[in-house]
């Protein structure tokens, strides 16, 4: 527990005891603080006033605990707060209508709770994260009159109704998350409005109708996911506006129509995820020349660390004292290509597999035909799942340079002709099955009887597979989401070299 004597030390105005195992119920201080850092401990209890700090506190983070209970009105009216992080604890309760958050208050982060009700009235935000908690209710018009609102987070609720059109008046907005929720209509026209936006994540909601063409405005767009939705129509070149795009998911739609030539030419793209939907025709048949990051070996991209291959993303703003912030991220997946699931057909472009820098490429559940392209270029590979299409001729037999590759599906082609063993493909059981005029190759280099059993994998990824990639974390489209971490420094006037760091 906290020793008693620090609740009194006249002096003191910054505490900081983040990432320890301190515990029991939080107590009141007694002396004007002007920091308190409790972070990422184990105290519980209820949130107490800090009454002696009522004209002083501006940050108070107390994440990643177990505080319960609800956020008492004297917590809001903190008059000089200008940093209140919650996150991570056991709050609960509806947030009251009348609870009124300080004026001064610049980030705000009550996610990974259990609080329900509407969106809390705010003002002068500049970082807003309510996500994973129980909110319902729609999102109020006015929050559009946050003008220097740069991040909203509101995903994981059980939000509903349309984005207000006045949400174009947070007109620095760089991040809007609002995946896992509720909303429906139409992706705002007026949207364009917003030039500054970097991320905009509505995915696994209802939305509904067509990418609209105004979106080319949103120019510094580097993230993009319209997955699980019930979005069509064809690929418009509005897309082709976003020259910063990082990470583009239109999976789980109803997209339909080919796919466009200028596919493949985002500069610093990372990953493109156009599985589950209805595109037909060929898979362009380009230089892939255009992503220097397909092209590009020794890759520093980390693989996702869940099971269930959800993408991570890392938010951090930074306010320093004269009230600026700054805004970065990081997004953490492979480097690749999905378009699995879809109505393609004809043979594979030569040039998809000569990109040096690709990780993983899942084409599977097509009507793709021809021969398999050589694999020798593909040297950062490391999942490769080409089953269920009508794939024919022979296995490749350069299997054996690429090391890192640990998971491969060619199962329920037409394949024909011998597995050789001195490739190294008996490390993948059950990459063949379902190829009927396939035969694995014995120690002795005969073509054994029993062929493949169909039986031996039906599935993407059967037991028995080596590598560093899980069977989730390359069905990634299946199941994207946002998480979002937050870090909020914070840097006052009276310690301009004090550092608060808040960790998810």
């Amino acid at each position: 527990m906290i020793p008693e004597s620090l609740l009194y030390l006249k002096s003191l105005k910054f505490l900081d005891l983040e990432n320890n195992l301190l515990s029991g119920n939080l107590v009141d201080f007694h002396q004007p603080l002007v920091l308190l850092n409790l972070a990422s401990n184990r105290f519980s209890g209820t949130l107490p006033c800090f009454s002696a700090a009522v004209k002083s506190l501006t940050v108070l983070n107390l994440s990643n605990n177990s505080i319960v209970g609800g956020i008492p009105a004297c917590i809001a009216s903190l008059e000089a707060l200008s940093h209140l992080n919650l996150s991570g604890n056991h709050l609960k309760y509806r947030i009251s209508p009348r609870l009124v958050f300080s004026e001064k208050l610049l980030v705000l982060d009550l996610s990974n709770n259990c609080l329900s009700g509407p969106i809390p009235e705010l003002k002068s935000l500049q970082a807003l994260f309510l996500s994973h908690n129980l909110l319902s209710g729609e999102i109020p018009a006015r929050i559009g009159n946050l003008t220097y609102l740069e991040v909203i987070d509101l995903s994981h609720n059980s939000l509903s109704g349309t984005i207000p059109l006045n949400i174009v008046g947070c007109f620095q907005l760089l991040s809007l998350i609002l995946n896992n929720n509720n909303l429906s209509g139409v992706i705002q026209p007026e949207f364009d409005a917003l030039d500054s936006l970097k991320i905009l994540d509505i995915s696994n909601n209802r939305f509904s109708g067509d990418i609209p063409l105004t979106l080319a405005g949103c120019k510094s767009l580097e993230i993009v996911d319209f997955s699980s939705n019930d979005l069509s129509g064809s690929l418009n070149d509005a897309i082709t506006k976003w020259t910063n795009l990082r990470y583009l998911s239109l999976a789980q739609n109803k997209f339909s129509g080919a796919l466009p030539s200028w596919l493949f030419t985002f500069q610093a793209i990372e990953m493109m995820d156009f599985s589950h939907n209805k595109f037909s025709g060929f898979i362009p048949d380009i230089n892939f020349k255009g992503s220097s990051l397909f092209n590009k070996r020794d890759l520093t991209v980390k693989e996702p660390t869940v099971a269930s291959g959800n993408v991570q993303l890392r938010v951090s703003v930074i306010v320093s004292d004269n009230n600026q912030s700054s805004f970065t991220y990081n997004l953490s997946s492979m480097v690749g290509i999905d378009l699995s699931n879809n109505l393609l057909h004809g043979e594979i472009p030569r040039g998809l597999f000569g990109l040096s820098g690709l990780q993983y490429l899942n084409l599977s559940s097509n009507f793709l035909d021809g021969q398999i392209p050589g694999l020798q270029k593909m040297v950062s590979l490391k999942a490769l799942d080409l089953s269920h299409n009508s794939l024919s001729g022979h296995i490749p037999g350069n299997i054996s340079s690429l090391q890192g590759l640990a998971i491969l599906n060619l199962s329920y082609n037409c394949l024909s002709g011998s597995v050789p063993q001195k490739q190294g493909y008996g490390r993948f059981p059950g990459a063949f099955a379902g190829n009927p005029d396939l035969c694995l190759e014995s120690s002795g280099g005969e073509c054994e009887d029993g062929r493949v059993s169909p039986e031996q994998g039906s599935f993407f990824g059967e037991d028995g597979m080596e590598g560093p990639i899980s069977v989730g974390i390359f069905f990634i489209s299946a199941f994207i989401s946002f998480d979002v971490g937050v870090v909020v420094l914070f840097c006052s006037t009276r310690a301009r070299s004090y550092i608060l760091r808040t960790k998810v």
